[in-house]
């Protein structure tokens, strides 16, 4: 699977994205017929440049300054008489409508109400419709997002004084991981969030990948102490079926009984959990403990510790991240004398009998675990034989 992943380490804009995607190889002159296609009336052109001495692409978008506000319905339109793909088509029409909502709920009116001051300019269609398209002339088949920098201070804009991020911007940013470093200035901008938030299909560190190109995106400053630059890794997923980042959460306990630590166990598991291990461990003055190993996917961290914290007795946790590599996995079912069982069979041939198939034909026979669980490995390996 061909993937991009973006790097906003210096936030993201839609001028940036389209400049990391064209710097990656798409081809410009293919991305402006389509863009041409929108009668938007704007110009475009690209240019080479440097942001601290990284090499990147600049996308300019020429347009008369116009009062004139464009609303969603507007804009959806002329997307869909353009020529462009239709998956292209698609791709915009959601991120706009994202970036929709999220100014009809910062300013309180319904969504067919909402004027597009600098969101609905020729630039940011351009930009959005550019970016999609861009992906698309690319290949892509899936985006990844690394953690977002926002930046930090207040940023001019058509409502007067707003804090950075700006409203909208954090609006589309909830539950998305982000952070702020650099200078005090308005680093992701509503539209590079949207394009963000609704295209990434995951988030958080680097997925493991193959990369085969890279690509810089200049932003519009040249700031003295980091690249504006937004980065794109192209390339594809690795051999393994599931190759993720995962938040790896613990806590040593020493003050509670082990069947609430059990109980916990178990509600962790039910509330999405990949994996949860009970440890014992010895900690200060000798005191023997418990150390509680969660393993889980990035959006679901938070939910967890909310629950560690409402099960058990600890007052902390500790978070990191981890790579987990996982082999491709199919199931066999196979027919054993007292049941149906199901066999979990590894991309290299090895396999398991479902615990779960076997538990339940054992209570239901009243026969051992064992002697189920031998009967359908010898179901399988006689099906395969």
């Amino acid at each position: 699977m061909k993937i991009c992943v973006l790097d906003p380490f210096s936030g993201i804009s839609g001028d940036m994205t389209v400049g990391a995607l064209i710097d990656a190889g798409a081809d410009w002159q293919a991305l402006f017929d389509g863009l041409n296609s929108l009668g938007a009336g704007a110009r475009y052109r690209v240019e080479k440049t440097k942001r601290r001495g990284i090499s990147a692409t600049k996308f300019h978008v020429e347009y008369e300054e116009t009062k004139k506000h464009r609303h969603l319905p507007h804009i959806l339109k002329m997307i869909d008489a353009g020529a462009l793909p239709a998956a292209v088509k698609e791709n915009a029409a959601k991120v706009f409508t994202r970036l929709g909502e999220a100014e009809a709920e910062t300013h309180g009116v319904p969504l067919e109400k909402v004027h597009f001051h600098e969101v609905g300019a020729a630039d940011s269609i351009s930009d959005i419709v550019g970016a999609c398209l861009g992906f698309h002339l690319l290949g892509i088949e899936r985006i990844h997002t690394t953690a977002i920098n926002t930046g930090s201070g207040t940023v001019e804009t058509e409502h007067g004084t707003l804090p950075v991020p700006a409203p909208a911007t954090a609006r589309l940013l909830i539950g998305w991981p982000t952070y702020a470093r650099g200078p005090e200035t308005e680093l992701t901008t509503p539209t590079g969030a949207a394009i963000a938030v609704t295209l990434a299909a995951t988030f958080g560190a680097a997925p493991a990948m193959i990369v085969r190109t890279t690509g810089f995106g200049a932003g519009s400053k040249d700031f003295p102490q980091n690249a504006n630059v937004l980065r794109v890794l192209i390339g594809e997923t690795s051999t393994a079926a599931e190759a993720t980042v995962i938040s790896v959460i613990e806590a040593n306990i020493d003050d509670s009984n082990p069947q609430v630590l059990g109980y916990a166990m178990d509600r962790l598991l039910e509330l999405g959990a990949l994996d949860v291990t009970l440890q014992p461990v010895l900690m200060k003055k000798q005191r023997a403990a418990a150390l509680v190993r969660v393993l889980a996917r990035p959006e679901d961290q938070e939910r967890l510790i909310a629950a560690l914290f409402a099960e058990t007795s600890t007052l902390g946790v500790r978070t990191h991240t981890a790579e987990r590599r996982v082999q491709e996995r199919r199931h066999v079912e196979v027919v054993t004398p007292h049941g149906k069982v199901r066999i979990k069979v590894s991309g290299e041939g090895g396999w398991a009998p479902e615990y779960e198939d076997c538990a339940r034909l054992a209570r239901q026979s009243g026969l051992p675990l064992k002697q189920i669980l031998a009967e359908a490995g010898y179901a399988y390996q006689k099906s395969i034989s």
